[in-house]
């Protein structure tokens, strides 16, 4: 379809009189300078792209139905923000109509997953996950953001919160099936929750070869302290579990709303199957952590017990000397052996003799 230019009306130009493309040159940090939180945005009439300078033209050719004779475009308009501030994302709630509290839940974000109707917009929360290292050589941790999503009769508002779930693959996928993008916003929000999930079990997978990691440490011949570690898992493993565990209401939940198509509900029921499945993969990592921890512990107090034994085995030894030693330096005139010639080599030998049998007995018995 070739592109169209079409100059919007005044009202929708001041709603986004500074929605240009964000600056291509890189900042001072290494990521794209952005004057504005709106990402991308596009036109879809049948399923096809219609590129236009700004996002107001995108809406104007959706709303004013400039690409039929009958006056009715057939299409919607996805607009991709990353972190809007309240001033940009009250502009586009006054062109979508959309909720206040559904604006004031995206711009502060730290939702819990949710599913919720305001009229005939349907606001979807769902987090995202990434496992990350945050330093050179240090641990990973699973780091959370947020992707919320307006859905209209002819629109996809998206915000997302975060350095994760990014939306511009998504985008390019859905914009090479122009099948699926044809059924309307609704496989948009399919796209989406399909990445986010994948997302889930990407990292689930991650958390899953360090806990077998930290399992072999554990029960291998060498000590080492993974107490740090396993609690560190149990942790990444909590953060994981607020995230998969509450969005399975909302997904079931959206399979069976009214303006989702039939061919997009099994697609979401096939992101449900997988939500299950990563949902119950990261409940038994929880289950799996508790007794490798005991077990550790456990090892941890047999390895002290076993130290306890070295020591007291060669303290055994050394009192020996010491005693018979603390005896005969008692100074007292008359004690048998003092006058005696061969005192002296006696006392030595019974103190090599009684020093190598408790040796051999300790040894004997595992404690040296």
């Amino acid at each position: 379809m070739a592109m169209t230019r079409v100059r919007p009306g005044r009202a929708t130009m001041s709603l986004f009189r500074t929605r240009g493309r964000p600056h291509a040159s890189g900042s001072s940090n290494g990521g794209p300078l952005r004057d504005t939180a709106v990402i991308d945005w596009a036109a879809y009439i049948d399923g096809n792209r219609v590129s236009t300078d700004t996002a107001a033209d995108a809406v104007r050719l959706i709303r004013d139905g400039r690409l039929t004779a009958d006056g009715d475009s057939a299409g919607f308009v996805w607009v991709g923000l990353h972190e809007p501030s309240a001033a940009e994302l009250t502009d586009l709630a006054d062109v979508f109509g959309l909720h206040p509290l559904a604006v004031e839940d995206a711009i502060h974000a730290h939702q819990r997953p949710k599913l919720e109707r305001y009229d005939d917009v349907h606001f979807l929360v769902m987090k995202t996950v990434g496992y990350v290292r945050r330093e050179p050589g240090g641990a990973e941790v699973v780091e959370t953001g947020e992707i919320m999503i307006f859905c209209g009769a002819d629109f996809v508002v998206t915000v997302r919160h975060g350095a994760h779930g990014e939306l511009g693959p998504v985008r390019r996928r859905l914009e090479k099936n122009p099948e699926r993008l044809a059924l309307g916003p609704a496989a948009v929000v399919h796209a989406i929750a399909d990445s986010v999930v994948d997302g889930y079990v990407s990292v689930a997978d991650a958390v899953q070869e360090d806990i077998d990691e930290v399992e072999e440490a554990v029960f291998s011949p060498d000590r080492t302290d993974e107490s740090r570690r396993i609690y560190r898992l149990k942790r990444e493993v909590i953060q994981l579990k607020r995230a998969v565990g509450p969005l399975a209401g909302p997904l079931r939940n959206l399979s069976g709303r009214r303006f989702v198509p039939a061919e997009i509900k099994e697609y979401l029921r096939d992101v449900e199957d997988h939500l299950t499945r990563v949902r119950e993969q990261v409940e038994s990592y929880d289950e799996l952590l508790n007794p490798i921890l005991q077990a550790h512990m456990t090892q941890v107090t047999v390895g002290d017990n076993q130290d306890m034994r070295r020591i007291s085995a060669w303290g055994a030894l050394f009192m020996v000397p010491t005693a018979i030693a603390g005896i005969y330096g008692m100074n007292f005139e008359f004690m048998p052996e003092l006058k005696w010639k061969y005192g002296y080599p006696m006392i030595l030998g019974i103190i090599a003799v009684t020093c190598v049998s408790l040796y051999r007995g300790f040894r004997r018995n595992g404690w040296l």
